[in-house]
């Protein structure tokens, strides 16, 4: 018998890294940004996610998998699904039942996929009524109603075909709307970034934003349409009294997966499309995204340019590009690229970053001539080496926001203990008329007076400790503000005014 050595315990744990390595989480996702429709931009950011995917220890999300998270699509088609359930009534009226439950279950998994409206939501009855037959044939009755009862919450008044349903079907089905009719409701709130968005619940057109529906309690698969926005479909938990939900269809519908995964910049709001994609890396859980553009300055040369966005943080990390022409980008310019997006350091000067010693030439405002110059298109004002400080904040840009906080709390504190005299003025008020009614005396059996008193004394302790905090939280804020302050600081003024008409709190200055 041939000898076999066991593994060893290091070669054991390499295994398992690796194992563990193939089936990472992915790390970082690349989308486009501007024209989604703009065939050279999709063309181009392709071949940048497939040159950084080339790249070792890349675990980049897909587009596949991005485009499943997002807008999961169907296999097939409206007319195939109708014929599977067609083939599923045959297996029902054949006795086949588990088959017909087999197909019918398949078949929703898919109608749930199709774009809403009118014909999926036929398929989507159709298939929950047959699913409703098919249950009550195995004596499953609970399971049947539940079927019935999909359609019924949504269309109320549904009508089955005396043709094709026998009485005591239709009995039952009568039966299940009364006891509907007396079931407690869920009061649905919707409403949507853009206004007069339809509404889709299952398929089923029930509305425009903003939108109230009293529904019976239970989940409801929505999605919300604005011309050529959609919102991301998802499952709606309609329970206790109110459910109110807002949707940001300004974000969700500036999302696209095809062709190439992609956020809507039409106006040109580089904040806006940040924050979005910032958002879109929180939803589909990576650490950074890659937002890759074509940048077209009025004047001088095209660019490709990518920026690597945290996501935790919110913050830029680095940005780059290089000159562009047609269809097809140069492979040693996006090769460097890559380069620089994965370390920050660039092997060509074909790439220009873009950091705290230097804008690139595509930026608004800056000198494109200089770059432009070049014939190599490199900003020679920017380091191979990518600074620290890659937002262009001046020293001490920490300690500044740390003094807006905490004298914004402390001016808050301030303004809160203004509040609080005010409402102890009533008590107070209230405990003169007690005593005036008590001959200029104060009662210890007057609970009414004991209660102001008691009220009173809390009331004070409170503004005590606004007014201390508060002052001590300004006076920090202050000596940060003076800290963090360039070499020509800015005046900053704060007032607190209280009087018997109410509170103010302000903070005037430059920042």
């Amino acid at each position: 018998m041939p000898f076999r050595p066991k593994p060893s315990a290091f070669a054991l744990m390499l295994c398992l890294l690796c194992a563990t390595a193939s089936g990472a989480a992915p790390h970082r996702l690349v989308v486009s940004s501007g024209d989604c429709r703009d065939a050279e931009l999709s063309g181009q950011s392709k071949a940048f996610y497939d040159a950084l995917r080339a790249r070792p220890e890349q675990h980049l999300l897909s587009a596949p998998e991005f485009a499943e998270r997002l807008f999961p699509d169907s296999s097939r088609s409206f007319e195939d699904l109708q014929r599977q359930l067609d083939a599923a009534q045959d297996q029902f009226y054949e006795g086949r039942n588990a088959r017909a439950t087999q197909l019918l279950d398949d078949a929703l998994r898919d109608i749930r996929r199709l774009p809403p409206g009118e014909p999926r939501w036929k398929l989507f009855a159709h298939a929950q009524l047959l699913h409703g037959l098919n249950h009550r044939a195995l004596g499953k009755t609970k399971d049947s109603d539940a079927a019935f009862l999909q359609v019924l919450r949504l269309q109320p008044k549904y009508q089955l075909d005396p043709d094709q349903y026998a009485p005591s079907i239709r009995q039952a089905f009568e039966k299940l709307r009364r006891d509907l009719t007396r079931t407690p409701k869920v009061k649905l709130s919707l409403k949507s970034t853009l206004p007069a968005a339809d509404v889709y619940l299952e398929g089923l057109s029930v509305g425009q934003t903003p939108l109230t529906l009293e529904l019976p309690a239970g989940a409801y698969e929505l999605t919300m349409v604005k011309g050529a926005a959609v919102s991301f479909p998802r499952q709606v938990q309609a329970q206790g009294a109110d459910t109110p939900l807002l949707v940001d269809l300004a974000y969700e519908g500036s999302v696209t997966a095809a062709p190439f995964p992609c956020l809507a910049a039409a106006d040109g709001n580089e904040e806006r499309t940040w924050s979005h994609a910032v958002r879109l890396g929180g939803t589909l859980g990576v650490e950074e995204v890659i937002v890759v553009r074509l940048e077209r300055p009025s004047s001088g040369p095209k660019w490709f340019a990518a920026t690597v966005l945290n996501v935790d943080g919110g913050q830029k990390l680095r940005e780059g590009g290089f000159k562009t022409q047609g269809l097809d980008a140069p492979g040693e310019a996006l090769s460097a690229l890559v380069d620089f997006v994965t370390t920050g350091r660039s092997p060509s000067n074909l790439v220009v970053m873009n950091n705290a010693n230097g804008k690139a030439p595509w930026d608004a405002g800056s000198a494109r001539g200089t770059a432009g110059a070049s014939g190599t298109g490199a900003d020679l004002t920017a380091p191979h080496l990518l600074s620290e400080d890659v937002s262009g904040a001046a020293p001490g840009t920490g300690l500044r926001t740390a003094s807006y906080v905490t004298m914004g709390a402390g001016v808050a504190a301030l303004g809160g203990a203004g509040v609080v005299r005010l409402l102890a003025q009533k008590d107070l008020n209230g405990l003169e008329d007690r005593r005036a009614a008590n001959g200029g005396q104060l009662v210890s059996t007057d609970a009414r007076a004991v209660a102001l008193r008691d009220s009173l004394v809390g009331k004070s302790h409170l503004m005590t400790g606004l007014l201390v905090g508060g002052g001590a939280a300004v006076v920090t804020g202050a000596v940060l503000f003076l800290v963090s302050s360039p070499s020509k600081p800015a005046p900053v003024t704060l007032g607190v005014t209280a009087d018997e008409t109410g509170a103010a709190a302000s903070v005037s200055g430059a920042f």
